[in-house]
């Protein structure tokens, strides 16, 4: 049976009789529908049949030679044949079509369009809106895409691609930390670490049980905290090295050896206080005193504190892996 004449029987097994397809009469083995299709018996039960048959799986002997295939471990034995099965990923049409009517209500339905006017005027609308950045098409099929699918034909052969690219970074501009004597204020304020200051003091005001599971979230707020610190000093490395030899920056000296690295590579005396070593144990514990300070003004009781207190000192020693490289 050629595409097109198989397209027109999907047609006329899609529609509709009494809120049912033809379809689901033929899978139903419905006798009104069977007596519908011929004054022979014989004849309409052979085409009802056949209407039925075409949802059966057929057999592929061969598969193209540039079709994706796989093998998946079924079985136990990653050494044995006999344990693999060779899967075989179809296109899957009826979800490219279902996306591609989501992206067109997106892109070209009334409320879509209200919503964007909505912004342009500056003006408050009932409903947003979404937007696809990159999107591309692909044509499946010829002039009249027949031969691929009903579902593509629909479409006029339109098959939407998504962009699938990285992200790409944007900077929002880094300023020298002048005038103010610490830059632990300054991390205070970032969103993630009033989330996690706030989280673990929340979660220490429970009273929790001291066991495997209260150490281990702990543990996982002070990491979290610990990477937010390497992240945020790690922004200023990109500054123009000797920024804080600027007569503004009133930062003490270790949080300038920390924050400004390159300056090094000019000022020898500088580079010979960094390699020293001692600042980052004051880094530690000017971070220790600000953490302190955060827990305290949420009202974190004695016994809170020495529970954290104790872990930050664990912690710190990754604090001190990390700080002499950074």
């Amino acid at each position: 049976m050629g595409d097109a004449a198989a397209l027109d029987i999907y047609k006329f097994l899609r529609l509709q009789h009494a809120d049912r397809s033809l379809l689901e009469l033929a899978l139903e083995e419905d006798a009104a529908f069977s007596d519908a299709l011929s004054d022979n018996p014989g004849q309409a039960a052979e085409w009802a049949n056949a209407f039925a048959g075409i949802t059966q799986p057929k057999g592929i002997e061969a598969s193209h030679t540039q079709a994706k295939q796989l093998y998946w471990l079924a079985g136990d034995d990653p050494t044995d044949d006999g344990d693999f099965h060779l899967l075989a990923p179809l296109y899957a049409t009826s979800l490219a079509h279902q996306i591609f009517q989501r992206i067109n209500t997106d892109r070209f339905g009334d409320a879509a369009k209200t919503a964007r006017q909505a912004r342009r005027d500056n003006k408050p609308a009932e409903s947003g809106y979404r937007d696809y950045p990159n999107l591309a098409a692909q044509k499946l099929g010829g002039t009249k895409p027949q031969n691929i699918s009903q579902l593509n034909s629909e479409r006029g052969g339109n098959n939407y691609l998504l962009a699938s690219l990285p992200p790409k970074w944007k900077s929002q501009g880094v300023k020298a930390p002048l005038y103010t004597e610490s830059v632990f204020e300054r991390f205070g304020r970032r969103r993630e670490v009033r989330w996690l200051v706030q989280g673990l003091a929340q979660f220490l005001l429970t009273h929790p049980p001291e066991n495997r599971h209260t150490r281990n979230r702990v543990d996982g707020y002070f990491d979290a905290l610990i990477d937010e610190l390497v992240l945020f000093s790690s922004e200023f490395h990109g500054l123009s090295p000797g920024w804080s030899a600027d007569s503004a920056c009133r930062l003490p000296l270790e949080q300038q050896l920390w924050l400004d690295p390159w300056r090094g590579e000019e000022e020898a005396d500088f580079a010979n206080q960094r390699e020293q070593g001692e600042w980052p144990e004051r880094i530690r514990e000017a971070f220790a005193r600000w953490l302190n300070r955060q827990l305290n003004r949420l009202s974190v009781g004695d016994n809170e504190h020495r529970e954290w207190a104790a872990r930050l000192k664990r912690k710190l020693d990754t604090l001190q892996e990390e700080l002499p490289h950074v």
